[in-house]
């Protein structure tokens, strides 16, 4: 009988502690989203995300991270010159050298970006940072938006696709 008690016993409370991680790690993880999926749901980056899709790197960027991105709008996509981001998508190499031109590994959240005069992004390449007239440029693009956090890092909104060197 008490071995059956204390069985019992463990495995209620195995269970509670299962259910309790598990309850608190929904919790956390409640309303937020990772990168890839805040940034479909933002509607503003429908060409990075097809980037994204036609680079192969969804599954890196929807994947435990933690990574900051630099992400282009579309209206910064938009200013490239005409039939750019036909030609890049159909060459995938350069597309995933650009895209991987945008992201550093870990959360670097603004007030640490500020702190900073450059970083190495995925792709191996510096990127410099500066603060002219309190906005922040990330090589020469203005950052628009700062810490929209996500499961797995944060993104930061630019107005300019940065190409690297």
């Amino acid at each position: 009988m008490k071995k059956s008690f204390f069985t019992t016993l463990f495995l209620a409370v195995l269970m509670i502690s299962v259910l309790t991680f598990a309850s608190t790690d929904y919790m956390s993880r409640k309303g937020k989203k990772n990168i890839v999926e805040t940034a479909v749901a933002a509607g503003q980056f429908n060409t990075l995300v097809t980037a994204v899709k036609e680079a192969d790197l969804v599954e890196t960027l929807a994947g435990p991270g933690p990574f900051t991105v630099f992400a282009p709008t579309d209206d910064a996509f938009a200013k490239l010159p005409e039939g750019t981001i036909a030609t890049l998508l159909q060459n995938k190499d350069q597309l995933k050298a650009i895209l991987t031109y945008h992201v550093v590994a870990g959360k670097v959240m603004a007030s640490d970006v500020v702190k900073l005069q450059s970083a190495t992004t995925v792709n191996g390449q510096q990127i410099t940072i500066k603060v002219k007239g309190g906005k922040v440029m990330v090589d020469n693009a203005k950052v628009v938006k700062t810490d929209i956090e996500c499961t797995n890092g944060v993104i930061h909104v630019i107005d300019t696709v940065m190409l690297p060197k």
